[in-house]
């Protein structure tokens, strides 16, 4: 068997292309078809080749993005892990979760008994389901854990991977609802779970399956294998990106060797944008401004790939989406109808998926950013986006862009990197996106959350 350093180079998946091969896709997404969701871990917009990174190469998920749709305004349900990841498979904005952004090893809040998870209902709907990796969505109480909310098997940490002794106690690693290892080595992360992904692949029955591979990386603590350690001209976070690109490579490898690709809908994602304190261990937000906790673009938006070569056709599609939408398009595909009287803030994308037409219907669509504690700092309509409170990981944070001016208003068609503020010229649209706010924000302080509280404020 050939070793990692004498493949690395080059890409499992082939050479990459620009257009469809003739034929080959019909743009309809396939009934029931399976479904395989990857989330890295604090993965920029900047940090794939495909969106422009010089130093760091990513030949399988560059090779993905251009024979799959590719959005390019996609949105992270939050700037941070544990938010975000509860958007992610609830469909509904944080802040109705009823705990705060990021859960800790000794949280005491975790995912409560009446939410609806995306494996619960696609469980119902007639899948097997799987997850592999990160879930960060309460560790204290074994009700908290995958097992207990929708997943037929779980093998991974429970929480991220720098939450380490001694400042917290013996990291798991699970299997199931057990301890299969104590204190595992970062190192091997990726490649144990790729490996855990592709068992669960040659393992199916014909029944559609939706499994979930939520990495525990590009988050520090970075610690790439000895066969990608220093290969990457970007340092450390480089090689940690150069190794997940890889695996992903022979994940893929592995559905079109069970002749799965036809009909697998392979999403590729991030949980939020980069750390950028930390400098050389940290990523790229690319043209965006800020990254990793703030409400800027930078914190939010993320690649966001759909990959089904049998079933769409290659394009860039710059439509306004965000991570709530996963939840009712997955569940749409999967046939399960939800419940009317069930808030979910995300939107159905199937047929924007199949059919680029559809964008019109989201022309005007609404996003609202919450930042630090739940608090709702910004909102997106259609092009504008108003700020209405800073945060910033930055250490430039304690000054505060635009010398901490108060409201800013963006124009982000013909400036994505919120460079030049609008808000004195169009009192108008500010006074329009405030109300937008002001009024979400009382819903969902209306609406609370199933802890019987809520923490948007």
């Amino acid at each position: 068997m050939k070793q990692f350093k004498d493949i690395l180079p080059y890409s499992l998946l082939g050479a990459a292309v620009c257009a469809a091969v003739p034929g080959m896709a019909k743009n309809k997404i396939v009934d029931r078809p399976n479904i395989l969701l990857i989330y890295f871990d604090d993965m920029g917009y900047g940090d794939l080749g495909l969106t422009g990174n010089p130093n760091i190469a990513t030949p399988n998920l560059d090779r993905l993005g251009r024979q799959g749709v590719w959005f390019t305004n996609y949105y992270t349900p939050s700037a941070a892990s544990t938010a975000s990841r509860y958007g992610l498979l609830t469909g509904r904005y944080p802040s109705r979760s009823g705990f705060g952004w990021v859960l800790k090893p000794n949280s005491k809040l975790g995912i409560h008994p009446d939410e609806l998870l995306l494996p619960e209902a696609l469980q119902e709907a007639g899948y097997r389901t799987a997850m592999v990796g990160k879930w960060h969505l309460g560790s204290t109480d074994r009700s908290y854990y995958p097992l207990q909310n929708g997943f037929e098997e779980y093998f991974g940490l429970l929480y991220s991977n720098d939450m380490l002794p001694p400042k917290w106690p013996d990291m798991n690693l699970m299997e199931g609802n057990n301890v299969a290892e104590v204190n595992p080595s970062i190192s091997k992360l990726t490649r144990i779970y790729s490996d855990r992904a592709i068992s669960y692949i040659k393992r199916n029955d014909g029944t559609p399956f939706f499994l979930y591979l939520a990495y525990a990386m590009p988050h520090t603590h970075l610690d790439p294998e000895k066969p990608f350690a220093g290969r990457s001209k970007r340092g450390t976070y480089g090689d940690v990106v150069e190794e997940l690109d890889f695996h992903v490579g022979r994940v893929i490898q592995s559905l079109k060797e069970e002749g799965l690709e036809d009909n697998t809908l392979v999403i590729i994602t991030s949980d939020n944008g980069p750390w950028l304190i930390w400098k050389e261990l940290g990523g790229s937000s690319g043209l965006f401004k800020d990254g990793k906790g703030s409400t800027w673009e930078g914190g939010h938006r993320v690649p966001f790939i759909v990959y089904a070569p049998k079933m769409l056709e290659p394009r860039v599609d710059p439509t306004l989406i965000s991570g709530l939408d996963i939840f009712p398009t997955l569940l749409s595909i999967a046939g399960y109808k939800l419940d009317k009287n069930r808030v979910v803030d995300g939107m159905d994308i199937s047929k924007l998926m199949e059919d680029p037409s559809q964008s019109k219907r989201f022309d005007n669509r609404t996003f609202f950013y919450f930042g630090l504690g739940q608090t709702l700092m910004a909102v997106r309509e259609g092009k504008w986006k108003l700020h209405i409170k800073q945060y910033s990981q930055l250490e430039e944070s304690k000054k505060l862009y635009f010398d901490g001016k108060l409201p800013l208003l963006f124009n982000l068609d013909v400036d994505p990197s919120e460079q030049y503020d609008l808000a004195d010229q169009y009192p108008e649209i500010v006074a329009r996106l405030q109300k937008l706010i002001d009024e979400k924000r009382a819903e969902i302080q209306q609406t609370g959350s199933f802890w019987g509280k809520t923490i948007c404020k």
